[in-house]
């Protein structure tokens, strides 16, 4: 289709005597309309000085004289709907799908999912994996190199208050005293502080004080202060104690990588970065974009960019999350040569990227006008949002799980009737529960909020990840059957005595459009764009393989460029979910 696009601009450039940069305004044209390019006429007319169906009736006659694979044209208000013939749509079977590469390709940062190591990881960290990992793959398949990274903000208040937890409650127990995977172990204690702080500080209203005074004033609050300054000046054995739970929470959430199949070039760790972001803030303030105020805290004033008066350092010395952000980000520009550096991050950290950014800008850091955040919508539950420190959040391990029970029960009889072997079953249920939460995820625009319901997820009609794998399954299936009946399964249509039916014109026209989803998945970082895609095409195929008789047609040429197509629907379909980071299953 793209080489069809390229003479079709240059044919209507000559013709109308346009310069050779003026973009052609073309698009797929609608499914209820005869037709399969469209070219919106309303702006060329006026650029000429012509009314749109005088320039249509010109485009009608030269057209199809310089490009032989127009059937037909029809003007539609202003719209020229072209028809691109039976003979075109069967040469274009004869490739495998073939990603358009991006005429200008990037290096291209990818960090994500940058967690904590005082929790597990949890549903919102899903999201950002899948969206991770997909625009990670949409973009290699429009040819740009992706450095997939991810950061471990393994220092800080949140990681000392699961270790004072630990320290004043655990009286020894480990994740395998417990049996218990580490990341959750820990978090355990995390949830456990914020429940002894919550009660501390009860206590301390009761007395008379003040909620905020108290806030400060509680014991575990104050000593995980005292906890952090001891790490950042080197104690010994706060060091041992963080290094340890932090040990525990790596093999967690390592074990949870493999399961989602999630790999990174590079790992970030902030506490790698502490002693360079404090050279980053000397830098900063003698160059007067930090201020130091007089209790000895940083501050870098960015009021008139609208985003207010940022702390860089605490009074008592201690950095912040943006802190070591600003030597993360010193440091991707010195491992990497890239041309963008791209942030999946979800929208409650909106404000905290465009300090960051602005800061690298006042900064002159290198590449600092190569950021982007990709900010994306929280998930939450019908209950609400999800609170780490009140354990109100559903966790990555136990629902990967539950989907994948989901997705036995849903289709254990079926698997049955395969008589597959067990473990070939078990990764099917596996892949199949992934592929319902996957695509429930991706499917949503990332800057829209979802309300998680995995009921809808996991069934195998309507817009769902299994109906998809499903078609396919069964498309691939009816192409086993066909080697079995003895029936050819050659690439070739050239033999074809008929030209086509208007369901398989509609079956071409839809595989058509999987370069332009992609295409503007990787623009605007929305793998929804292939969902969408990947959904309408099993959708399509579904209805084409329940009019039209495949097996059952006794024209050998008619029967093998359905099985053709057949073969290709199946091929855009399992790019498709690839994609997304789905498996297309063969059987199902």
């Amino acid at each position: 289709m793209e080489d069809f696009l390229l003479r079709l601009r240059e044919a209507v450039s000559q013709e109308l005597h346009l310069p050779a940069e003026t973009p052609l305004p073309v698009s797929h044209t609608p499914f209820d309309q005869k037709g399969d390019i469209t070219i919106t006429l309303f702006g060329l007319a006026k650029r000429l000085g012509k009314n749109p169906a005088e320039l249509a009736q010109h485009l009608q006659v030269i057209l199809p004289r310089r490009l032989p694979e127009i059937a037909d044209t029809e003007l539609v208000k202003g719209f020229l709907n072209i028809r691109l013939s039976d003979a075109y749509r069967l040469a274009f079977l004869q490739r495998p799908p073939r990603p358009v590469i991006d005429p200008q390709p990037e290096t291209i940062i990818l960090e994500y999912p940058s967690p904590n190591t005082n929790k597990p990881l949890h549903l919102g960290h899903l999201r950002n994996i899948f969206l991770g990992q997909s625009i990670g793959r949409i973009l290699e398949a429009r040819g740009h190199t992706v450095i997939p990274v991810c950061l471990f903000n393994d220092r800080g208040t949140n990681i000392c208050k699961s270790m004072w937890a630990w320290k004043e409650l655990a009286h020894g127990a480990t994740p395998e005293t417990t049996g218990v995977k580490g990341d959750h172990f820990v978090g355990d204690y995390y949830v456990a502080y914020a429940k002894a702080q919550k009660e501390a500080v009860e206590a301390l209203v009761r007395s008379g004080m003040t909620p905020e005074q108290a806030e400060k004033e509680a014991r575990p609050a104050r000593e995980v202060l005292k906890m952090l300054e001891l790490w950042e000046a080197g104690d010994p054995e706060t060091l041992a104690l963080w290094k340890k739970m932090n040990q525990w929470v790596y093999e967690g959430f390592e074990t949870t990588f493999r399961r989602l199949d999630v790999h990174f070039k590079k790992y970030y760790y902030e506490s790698e970065v502490f002693h360079q972001a404090r050279h980053i803030v000397e830098q900063g303030l003698a160059m007067g974009v930090f201020v130091r105020h007089p209790d000895g805290s940083v501050h870098a004033h960015l009021e008139e960019a609208g985003l207010g008066d940022k702390v860089i350092l605490r009074a008592n010395g201690t950095a912040l999350y943006i802190t070591q952000d600003l030597a993360v980000a010193e440091q991707k520009s010195r491992d990497f040569q890239f041309d963008r550096s791209v942030y999946v991050v979800g929208n409650e950290q909106d404000y905290h990227f465009k300090v960051l950014f602005e800061i690298l800008r006042r900064l002159g850091a290198p590449g600092s006008d190569k950021l982007y955040h990709l900010s994306y919508g929280m998930v939450e539950l019908p209950s609400g949002r999800m609170k780490s420190r009140e354990g109100t959040v559903v966790d990555a391990d136990p629902l990967l799980d539950e989907m994948r029970e989901a997705a036995r029960k849903a289709a254990q009889d079926a698997v049955k009737s395969l008589t597959l072997p067990p473990e070939e079953a078990e990764n099917l249920y596996e892949a199949v529960g992934q592929g319902a939460l996957r695509y429930h995820i991706l499917r949503v625009d990332p800057r829209k909020k979802i309300v998680f319901n995995p009921e809808e997820s996991v069934a195998l009609q309507g817009d769902t990840g299994p109906f998809i794998q499903y078609t396919h399954a069964r498309l691939r299936k009816l192409l086993r059957d066909a080697e079995l009946a003895g029936f050819s399964l050659e690439e070739k249509t050239s033999d074809l005595k008929e030209g086509l039916i208007e369901p398989e014109r509609a079956m071409v026209k839809q595989l058509w459009r999987f370069n332009t989803a992609l295409e503007e998945a990787a623009r605007n970082y929305n793998p929804a764009e292939v969902a969408h895609y990947a959904f309408q095409t099993a959708q399509r195929f579904s209805a084409y393989y329940q009019q039209v008789p495949i097996l059952k047609e006794t024209r050998p040429d008619v029967r093998n460029a359905r099985l053709l197509l057949t073969r290709r629907v199946g091929e855009y379909l399992a790019l498709s979910l690839h994609l997304l980071g789905i498996q297309a299953p063969e059987k199902m």
